[in-house]
């Protein structure tokens, strides 16, 4: 593979996540922090009318307006779908000055941690591998390409998104953002030692969850929830969840159960910007490789 040149680190691609957008605003005013030797390291406020405005979006969600065929649709015209044709203008694959690598900062008001969201590219595991392998706290939640090509960092192929919660929107959380911080240190750290030939080898475990659908939250004819979820899932993002386990409670005080067929994992389990998406949680499956 060849050596990464240019590296984007990437806030505030939902206006209302403010760590990613605080760091990006940090690191603008002390450029030395992200700077490595071997490639050129830049920042990226993505969506800066929505971050004014302490809002997830202004027209429609940046970080699904990233697929190739939206990207080339001239009528497509909301704020998002032009800050999108921007962003991809410069930085993407054929851009004016592409980028190999792209660190995408989220928040997230479910229980997630320090997550990092990737696809299935060898890369891309090895690198997620070697943040686990340095902070055991680190989640890794893998999705499929698919999934993945409407996002923001699917304009090039390596790279990830972090997701850290919990953290209300539009609220800064100190620990978290420090935490956040010391995990884009260590990726242009890992990217600087790849391209410098000097990654120590590591006998690496990863634990990984993989992506298998999502679930909504019970609906009636007219599409208004009817429950809410259990107390007993609540903030339980990565623990088990076995069929016959309470997964919602009614307005009554009902619990409906799990009524899969196997152990899954939940994650963004409660997730406030998924109410709209029709997502109560998204479904994994636990898996571990070896590096």
């Amino acid at each position: 593979m060849p050596l990464i040149q240019r590296v984007m680190i990437v806030g505030g691609t939902h206006g209302n996540e403010f760590t990613g957008a605080y760091l990006i605003k940090k690191f603008e005013q002390h450029p030395h922090l992200v700077h490595r030797a071997s490639f050129e390291t830049i920042t990226l406020l993505a969506n800066p009318k929505a971050f004014l405005a302490v809002r997830r979006y202004i027209d429609k969600d940046l970080n699904r307006c990233f697929q190739q065929v939206e990207l080339q649709d001239l009528t497509l015209s909301s704020y998002e779908d032009i800050r999108a044709k921007e962003i991809n203008y410069f930085f993407g694959a054929n851009g004016k000055t592409p980028v190999d690598a792209i660190l995408d900062i989220h928040t997230t008001t479910a229980n997630m941690g320090l997550t990092v969201i990737t696809d299935e590219h060898p890369f891309n595991l090895r690198l997620a591998a070697y943040l686990q392998s340095i902070n055991p706290l680190v989640n890794v939640y893998v999705l499929p390409q698919s999934e993945q090509e409407y996002s923001l960092p699917s304009i090039c192929k390596f790279g990830c998104t972090i997701e850290v919660g919990a953290v209300a929107q539009g609220l800064l959380q100190a620990d978290l953002f420090r935490q956040t911080e010391a995990l884009i240190d260590t990726a242009l750290n890992y990217l600087e030692q790849y391209n410098q030939a000097e990654i120590l080898s590591f006998d690496s475990k990863l634990t990984f969850y993989q992506h298998h659908g999502t679930i909504d939250y019970p609906r009636n004819e007219s599409g208004e929830i009817q429950a809410m979820i259990h107390p007993q899932l609540h903030f339980q993002d990565y623990k088990s969840l076995t069929p016959g386990a309470p997964m919602f409670l009614t307005f009554d005080g009902e619990a409906i159960a799990y009524e899969g067929a196997s152990t899954v994992y939940p994650v963004f389990i409660n997730e406030a910007a998924y109410y709209e998406k029709g997502i109560a949680m998204c479904i994994t499956q636990r898996q571990q490789a070896i590096f």
